[in-house]
């Protein structure tokens, strides 16, 4: 069974399911300039410190580059980022699973914004503290630390 196209109708969401559902994995693509591409990997090379990569693959088929605001597009399996939301690697990182959490909602056909957000959230809080725990390198821990203070110190209803 192939993964379909698009993920738009009921038909597409369920197809898209129950691939996940039997193990299925995106081979991630990148698309963009050559120095959106690098930033990229080296979000992604934090994905896989923090062990998310699979997670990451699972519901993300690929990441474009755009101009406008990022954004997941749950029809296309992609996530649309701009330079700028690639600037940091670890801000990257933790967007870039917050939107596959999104998609995971999406295909398992849970609410996946408004209050849905804060699922999505919390799921890049989590893999902030993993990215902390994992890594060997002081000044990413401390970089994870300052972001997840950030984060924690909202209010969510």
């Amino acid at each position: 069974m192939k993964f379909p196209e698009r993920v738009y109708t009921e038909d597409e969401v369920q197809e898209a399911r129950t691939l996940i559902e039997q193990g299925y994995k995106h081979q991630l693509r990148v698309k963009g300039s050559r120095d959106f591409k690098s930033k990229v990997e080296k979000a992604l090379e934090l994905v896989k410190i923090a062990n998310y990569y699979d997670f990451l693959r699972t519901y993300i088929r690929e990441i474009v580059e755009i101009d406008g605001l990022s954004q997941l597009r749950e029809s296309e399996v992609a996530i649309w980022i701009n330079k700028y939301s690639v600037a940091d690697p670890v801000e990257a990182a933790g967007f870039l699973i917050q939107k596959a959490q999104q998609m995971k909602d999406y295909t398992e056909s849970r609410l996946y914004y408004d209050t849905g957000e804060i699922r999505a959230v919390n799921k890049r809080i989590e893999f902030l503290k993993a990215l902390k725990e994992r890594s060997k390198d002081q000044a990413l821990k401390k970089r994870c630390e300052e972001i997840l203070k950030a984060w924690t110190e909202t209010t969510y209803p």
